[in-house]
């Protein structure tokens, strides 16, 4: 994370957890940047990662495991989903060489 911070880079997370349970999960892991809570699942939605099924004939909703690079603009520049979405590497390297290039073009 020091790499990302000294590249002038912001991590967030997003889950469908209470404040409180992100809060607990991230003392649990140690996780030093912000848990944000989703419950109603409206980002998760926009993003396209809700995932609608049903177990039993019950309906469920579940957030698929993703990562988002999104640049000052806005802009999404590199999404990762599944299980490599754990990993930060990929987003780490791809956060650094946005930043190596807009201080190029300065």
């Amino acid at each position: 994370m020091p790499k990302l911070k000294a590249n002038d880079t912001v991590v967030l997370g997003v889950s469908r957890d209470s404040p409180a349970a992100n809060a607990a999960f991230a003392k649990q892991i140690g996780v030093t940047f912000p848990l944000l809570s989703d419950m109603n699942a409206r980002v998760m939605e926009r993003y396209g990662i809700l995932q609608k099924t049903s177990i039993k004939g019950v309906p469920f909703e579940w957030a698929r495991r993703t990562t988002f690079v999104i640049d000052k603009e806005g802009i999404i520049r590199h999404i990762q989903q599944g299980n490599t979405a754990i990993n930060p590497n990929d987003a780490v390297a791809v956060c650094l060489d946005l930043n190596r290039g807009q201080k190029k073009s300065k």
